[in-house]
């Protein structure tokens, strides 16, 4: 009984191991489209927040005049 526990489980492991290897080669050739796309992503913050940071400075700076009285 032990030698067939034994013998499942190191099947199961080879064949975890080797749809691991191809899941794994299968994505190493998108890495360069999810970092233009990080990189992408962190420009239209950039130029989000220069275009709209001066309006809700003066925004925040109402909101919290209007809240302490001043």
């Amino acid at each position: 009984m032990l030698h067939l526990v034994t013998s499942t489980s190191h099947r199961i492991a080879v064949r975890l191991r080797s749809s691991w290897g191809d899941t794994a080669r299968d994505e190493r050739g998108d890495v360069p489209g999810w970092v233009l796309i990080t990189l992408m992503t962190a420009g239209l913050v950039v130029v989000i927040w220069a275009l709209a940071g001066p309006a809700l400075s003066q925004l925040f700076e109402q909101a919290i005049s209007r809240v302490s009285g001043i």
